[in-house]
């Protein structure tokens, strides 16, 4: 039977269609335990991840009129579960297996959820003191609470998952030492690495990397290397249309910016950033420059940042994924006065140090971890997935491979215990 359009628009393969049933006849409950089963953090998802590129754009009324508003049904079904303190994780007998889980974003709470339903022992270990990942201090609270993650968390300690914080892998804990101590591991560290802004000026006082800014206002404990980032008063420039972009156009203006203005190169079609947070951008006061492209950033004679001088861009024709390639228009240069700019081009994975023990993981060209069907490495007994495998991507997309990745520890620690790598090194 062919897939329904709803169906297709789905990437972790939600059942929309039957617990939307539930709820239209009142069975919040039933419904909301529906949605639970092929996702680890719906009250999560549906808070961040862009329901109208996803579920609501592929709704069979569009052609019509307003989709279903998914998004915000399967928000409303799952408080409701936890207002009536139904949701919980059913653990399974211990099995005597132990896994480490590294990072605590989305992809690696939603492993060490299916690994404790199955009954292994997990330890999730995060560099951070607070855990929960971009989850946390990453994205903004006016779009996800803090509390929804700290419940979620909470949830995971109740089944048993045990968290170390402050443990940064790689330099406090090798990967041998993990492989000795567990039987498989899985890397849910995420591409955090700032994609460079590559034009003259880059280097000047007051140009800075979104997620510093965005972890720094989130989560000021965490401000880590960059002295307080003020912006009351102040002309923000972001650059970038992705929802990174939008989420510092809003933080920005709700930290009392005197403007707060996104300079993108193509147009808003072609912008991937969440339509919705597009505009909730702009109901907040934000401005778009479309079919923009920075040259040089103008130093203002004591090393700091005073303006961008920019070029007008036209769409050409379409580069090998199919977006049309912007090609700049001759003598429309201009200049955007700025006392902050704030660079948000995307992330890539960030690679191992060299002589790492986790340099030996086999990587793309890309940068990104090699994985096979069941989401393992190069090395055996050592599995990765979400933002470190594909690049960034979406929250729903990290729990749909933390899902894939835990069935594949599943079959792997599933064979004989001489072949897992903890039983090799325990010898």
């Amino acid at each position: 039977m062919p897939q329904s359009p709803l169906h297709a628009g789905l990437p972790a393969g939600q059942p929309h269609p039957e617990w939307l049933a539930l709820a239209a006849q009142g069975l919040f409950l039933e419904a909301a335990a529906v949605s639970r089963t092929t996702s680890n953090m719906p009250e999560i998802c549906s808070r961040v991840c862009p329901q109208e590129r996803l579920c609501e754009g592929a709704c069979i009324l569009n052609c019509r009129t307003e989709p279903v508003a998914i998004g915000a049904v399967e928000r409303f079904i799952n408080e409701f579960a936890f207002h009536h303190s139904t949701v919980e994780i059913a653990r399974a007998p211990a099995n005597g297996r132990r896994v480490a889980v590294i990072g605590s974003g989305p992809g690696g709470l939603s492993a060490a959820d299916e690994l404790a339903q199955l009954g292994y022992a997990v330890t999730v270990f995060e560099s951070q003191l607070v855990p929960g990942g971009l989850l946390v201090n990453g994205i903004p609270a006016f779009k996800l609470e803090k509390s929804i993650v700290e419940r979620r968390i909470e949830l995971l300690t109740k089944a048993g998952v045990e968290f170390r914080l402050g443990v940064n892998v790689g330099r406090d804990l090798g990967l041998a030492d993990l492989r000795r101590e567990f039987d498989a591991v899985f890397l849910a560290v995420g591409a955090q690495q700032a994609k460079p802004l590559d034009v003259p000026g880059a280097g000047l006082a007051g140009v800075l990397p979104s997620l510093p800014f965005l972890i720094q206002k989130n989560v000021p404990a965490m401000a880590g290397e960059f002295p307080p980032i003020e912006v009351a008063g102040r002309r923000i420039v972001v650059l970038g249309g992705g929802d990174t972009a939008m989420d510092c156009l809003r933080t920005a203006l709700r930290g009392g910016a005197q403007s707060a203005i996104c300079l993108y190169r193509r147009d808003l079609a072609n912008m991937p950033g969440s339509r919705k947070e597009y505009y909730n951008a702009l109901e907040e006061g934000a401005q778009f420059e479309f079919l923009t492209n920075p040259l040089e950033l103008v130093d203002n004679g004591q090393g700091a940042v005073s303006a961008v001088r920019c070029v007008r861009m036209a769409l050409g024709e379409p580069d090998a994924s199919g977006r049309r390639k912007p090609r700049p228009v001759a003598g429309s240069e201009f200049t955007v006065p700025a006392d902050l700019i704030l660079v948000a081009y995307g992330f890539d994975p960030v690679p191992f140090p060299a002589g790492s023990e986790f340099a030996q993981i086999a990587t793309t060209e890309w940068g990104s971890l090699f994985v096979d069907n069941d989401q393992m490495t190069s090395v055996p007994g050592v599995f990765s997935g979400g933002d470190a495998v594909r690049g960034p991507s979406l929250v729903v997309h990290a729990v749909r491979d933390a899902r894939k990745a835990v069935a594949g520890i599943h079959r792997f620690l599933s064979r004989p215990p001489v072949q897992t790598a903890a039983a090799q090194f325990r010898g």
